[in-house]
């Protein structure tokens, strides 16, 4: 078998057995919601097809695109974020997993085109601040691609909210954008309950880059890999029965 054929079936199997995690996590429902993972060392992604139940994904059915959108290799159609996920990689170099949910609270700030302010330290820790908002887009072509890439584009978070449509994650790899998923999501929750009780208390500028660089460079076993130039993106992989403690 050659290293690319090896490559992108890894990233199939890989991309197939994440989605798992999405019905984990409630961050999805019925066949909404995708991942995408970039094969390493070629320009090529992975994508969840079109429309297929959860149930039903296998490493198999998972499609190879190359980084214009265009299907390579699988007998069904991409997901309709495909073109999006496209504009990623090829402006995104560094990143190389993608992940869209309509998850409830987070979808919730995106209706309201309201970013998620940062007032609890797990933020801090995984986002760098707020969780930014971008354009409102149609889908279908690049045009949720281009306002990923200008929202995200400098700024610390991994996650963005767009405007009234969901959640995009970017990762290091696939896993990778899989945690900024369920941490957004787990942030929309506890800051929306919190504003239900009353005023949040906003934490100092210098507090969230302390607890940041903790998080990125010092938190977890093997500190390795980034996202965002001198800044390690040093984030504990999701292990196989949940989020690392």
């Amino acid at each position: 078998m050659s290293d690319l054929r090896q490559a992108i079936d890894g990233v199939r199997a890989d991309v197939c057995a994440l989605h798992e995690l999405l019905v984990r996590y409630r961050l999805v429902i019925w066949t909404g919601g995708n991942i995408s993972g970039r094969v390493p060392g070629a320009d090529l992604f992975v994508i969840k097809p079109s429309g297929v139940e959860y149930d039903d994904l296998t490493p198999g059915n998972m499609i190879l695109c190359d980084l214009d959108g265009t299907v390579i290799e699988g007998k069904h159609a991409p997901s309709s974020d495909t073109a999006a996920h496209a504009y990623v990689y090829r402006n995104m170099p560094h990143v190389n997993g993608v992940v869209h949910t309509h998850s409830t609270y987070a979808t919730a700030w995106a209706a309201r085109g309201e970013v998620v302010p940062c007032v609890i330290t797990g933020q801090a820790d995984e986002f760098g601040g707020e969780i930014p908002v971008g354009p409102f887009a149609i889908i279908g072509d690049e045009s949720i691609g281009e306002g990923i890439v200008a929202t995200l584009s400098g700024h610390r978070s991994r996650a963005v909210l767009m405007q009234n449509h969901g959640v995009f994650t970017i990762g290091k790899s696939p896993r990778d954008a899989v945690k900024a998923a369920v941490m957004a999501e787990d942030v929309a929750r506890t800051v929306h309950i919190a504003r239900q009780l009353g005023d949040t208390i906003p934490i100092p500028q210098d507090k969230i880059d302390a607890l940041f660089d903790r998080y990125q460079n010092v938190y977890g076993q093997a500190p390795a890999g980034s996202l965002d130039g001198p800044v390690a993106q040093t984030t504990p992989d999701l292990d196989p029965e949940g989020l690392d403690a």
